[in-house]
């Protein structure tokens, strides 16, 4: 199984998204750079808009983490209520 993988900027903005990365992806490794934040999973990674609006206390648009993304890698799909990475084999 190929590895989907994110990596944002560290910062402020980011911690709760990779906060909900982690709640909703058990099987995620969140790796900690000097500037980034690198989150690497197995086939399959979700980033669920209802998970960080929990986290922040107020309504979110997923479109916001594209302000402080730096790369990704898998199959994209995103919608309202998620952003989804994955490897097909």
């Amino acid at each position: 199984m190929s590895t989907v993988f994110i990596a944002f900027q560290a910062n402020e903005e980011t911690r709760p998204i990779i906060e909900a990365i982690e709640v909703d992806n058990a099987a995620a490794e969140v790796v900690h750079e000097p500037a980034m934040v690198k989150v690497n999973a197995p086939g399959h990674l979700v980033i669920n808009r209802e998970t960080i609006e929990e986290l922040i206390g107020r309504p979110y648009d997923l479109q916001e983490l594209q302000v402080n993304l730096i790369t990704l890698s898998g199959n994209l799909d995103e919608d309202d209520d998620a952003l989804t990475l994955t490897w097909n084999e």
